[in-house]
């Protein structure tokens, strides 16, 4: 098995508008992460998670005439996941497919960069990646980010919390503790998982400091 990451640069008919807008053409999104995809055949689905003001992208799928179908699902006040089912391009589809076919895994999410580019890992054959690198069309930039390397997958940083900070966290996160500005204190978070506070804020800082160390890979 080998490992590749890269950066797709589509353009044109490779770019669907609603593509355009998530990688970069929306400046009030402040990340956007496709978390998996159906291109089987029409209509295309997508599920992504939108870190911003993300309810303003929300009134454009609603007057966007390539949606048939979406729903948006908060997680916070500026993070929530979105489903959208609707019309691509035959060439956006072609450029998904090459990455799918042989024994090519696109391993998710895609990274949608503000320069209108994606990043993303794909695993297979060294024969199956190097005939999708060789076949992405003249009108779509690829670089090869990286080769190899000993993750293939992120872990989950969820899965390394125990129950207890966990909680904690969910329950500040739907409190609005992370939100920016800050509207809810640690006492709130204390209040609503019937501890003290210094407990709470235990909780929080030592799952912070296992999400942060496992960004940087320690």
């Amino acid at each position: 098995m080998k490992r590749v990451r890269i950066t797709l640069n589509p353009r044109g008919a490779y770019a669907p508008p609603i593509y355009e807008r998530l990688a970069g053409g929306a400046n009030y999104l402040e990340r956007t992460l496709i978390i998996n995809w159906n291109v089987s055949s029409p209509p295309t689905g997508f599920l992504f998670r939108l870190e911003g003001e993300y309810r303003r992208f929300e009134g454009e799928l609603a007057e966007s005439p390539m949606v048939s179908d979406y729903e948006v699902l908060p997680i916070t006040a500026r993070a929530c996941y979105c489903f959208l089912e609707g019309e691509v391009s035959v060439a956006a589809r072609a450029l998904f497919e090459n990455f799918t076919r042989g024994s090519l895994m696109t391993v998710p999410p895609i990274e949608c960069n503000d320069d209108g580019t994606n990043t993303f890992t794909i695993v297979g054959t060294e024969t199956d990646i190097q005939t999708a690198v060789d076949g992405v069309p003249e009108g779509v930039g690829v670089t090869l980010v990286q080769v190899g390397g000993k993750r293939v997958a992120a872990d989950s940083v969820v899965g390394r919390l125990p129950p207890r900070q966990r909680e904690a966290v969910e329950t500040a996160l739907e409190l609005g503790y992370y939100d920016v500005p800050r509207d809810v204190t640690t006492e709130a978070v204390a209040d609503e998982l019937d501890c003290a506070t210094a407990t709470a804020a235990e909780h929080l800082q030592k799952a912070e400091s296992t999400v942060m160390a496992s960004l940087f890979g320690t």
